[in-house]
């Protein structure tokens, strides 16, 4: 079980990375477009004309699908921002407590989120919506992609509160390793 669910976040994350390298692609294609069109005015000749159309909406759904597929994997390497000084301060029993505590919050709030996208996603998808841009993009497909994300981030949020009511949640392990390494 804990290969796949590992599969899974990782799976998530290889989709991010591809999602942030897509955006790098297209802008520079862009950015080169326009250089290449400098040069020939330059040159006395006439534009080539190379553009991406629509790509700040493009770009927008891809970061978001970045930002919500990463959610996962970030979680398990304790990449999240997390005040730790109560945490520091009070006792192993209290800590434990509250990680519990604030894991079921977030996977509450997560849930919530992700019926709600996936909701809307749905409501796209029957209705055909699509976006404002030159390129018209069904808003199913990027609704979709951030309703995954948020799927699996839910489903590592549960593991993570299993992993903290049986013991120490991965994300803390990683914290405790990183303090061992900074302190050297």
């Amino acid at each position: 079980m804990r290969r796949a669910l590992d599969t899974l976040y990782g799976a998530a994350m290889v989709g991010a990375c591809l999602s942030m390298i897509a955006i790098a692609s297209l802008v520079f294609v862009q950015v080169m477009g326009r250089v290449i069109d400098r040069g020939l005015l330059m040159l006395g000749f006439g534009r080539w004309g190379i553009a991406v159309p629509s790509l700040a909406e493009i770009g927008g759904f891809l970061f978001v699908a970045a930002a919500t597929l990463a959610l996962a994997y970030t979680l398990r390497a304790a990449g999240h921002v997390r005040v730790t000084l109560l945490l520091r301060l009070a006792p192993p029993v209290v800590t434990r407590i509250l990680t519990v505590v604030v894991l079921a919050a977030a996977l509450g709030l997560a849930a919530f989120a992700t019926w709600h996208i996936g909701i809307r996603a749905l409501d796209a998808w029957t209705t055909g919506r699509v976006s404002f841009g030159r390129v018209r993009i069904p808003l199913w497909i990027p609704q979709a992609v951030m309703t995954t994300g948020f799927a699996v981030f839910c489903i590592a949020l549960a593991d993570e509160l299993v992993a903290a009511l049986r013991g120490d949640p991965s994300f803390r392990a990683e914290e405790m390793r990183r303090e061992i390494e900074g302190a050297k």
